[in-house]
C-alpha cells in the first residue's frame, strides 16, 4: 500500500511540471508562501490534535484503565487466596497440633495400660515363684532329712563292713548304729 501511494506521488509531481522548478529557489523560505504554509502547518496539527484527542486518547486511557482494574482485581484476588492459604494453613497446623496431643494422650494411656500390666504379671510371676521356691525349699529339707538317714544307713552298713574286714568278727549293729547317729547329729548341725 505504501508502494502504491509513493507511486502516485511521484506520478503526480512528474506531470505538475513544477518539480524541477528549481530556480525560483526554495519555496519554504520565501516568504510569499509563509502564510499557506503556516495555515496548512496549523491545519495539519489541530487535525492530528482532534484525532489523537478524540479517538486514540481516549482508547489508551481505556486500555490503561482497564489494565489497571484489571492488575487490581487481580492483587485482590491474590489477595483473597493468600488470605484463603493462610487460614487453611492455621487449620492444618491447628488439626495437626490436635492429633500431634491424641496420639500423645493414646500413647501415654496405652503405656499406663502396659506398665500395669507388666506389673501385674511381675507380680503373679513374683508370686509364681515365691511358690516354686517354697516348694524347691521343702522338698531340699525333706531330701535332707531323709538323706541324712539314708547316709546314717550307709555309713552303718560302711563301718560295720570295715570293722569285720579289719578285726575279721561280726560287729554288733546297734552300737555301730549308736556311734554313727552320735557322730551325725554332732555334725549335722553345721549342715542345717
Amino acid at each position: 500500500m505504501v508502494q502504491n501511494y509513493l507511486k502516485f506521488i511521484g506520478f503526480f509531481t512528474l506531470l505538475s511540471g513544477n518539480c524541477f522548478a528549481a530556480e525560483g529557489g526554495m519555496p519554504q523560505l520565501n516568504p510569499d508562501y509563509w502564510i499557506s504554509q503556516i495555515f496548512w502547518v496549523i491545519l495539519v496539527f489541530v487535525t492530528l490534535y482532534v484525532i489523537l484527542w478524540r479517538a486514540i486518547l481516549p482508547k489508551i486511557n481505556e486500555n490503561l484503565e482497564n489494565r489497571k482494574s484489571q492488575i487490581l482485581t487481580d492483587l485482590d484476588e491474590a489477595q483473597k487466596l493468600k488470605d484463603q492459604s493462610e487460614k487453611k494453613i492455621s487449620e492444618y497446623n491447628k488439626i495437626l497440633s490436635d492429633a500431634k496431643q491424641e496420639a500423645k494422650k493414646i500413647l501415654d494411656k496405652t503405656r499406663k495400660k502396659v506398665n500395669l500390666d507388666i506389673k501385674n504379671k511381675k507380680n503373679q510371676f513374683d508370686l509364681e515363684i515365691g511358690k516354686e521356691i517354697e516348694k524347691a525349699e521343702k522338698e531340699i529339707k525333706t531330701l535332707k532329712f531323709s538323706s541324712i538317714k539314708d547316709v546314717n544307713k550307709i555309713a552303718i552298713e560302711a563301718s560295720s563292713e570295715i570293722v569285720r574286714k579289719i578285726v575279721g568278727t561280726e560287729v554288733n549293729a546297734s552300737s555301730v548304729s549308736a556311734i554313727v547317729e552320735d557322730i551325725s547329729k554332732k555334725e549335722i548341725t553345721k549342715y542345717i
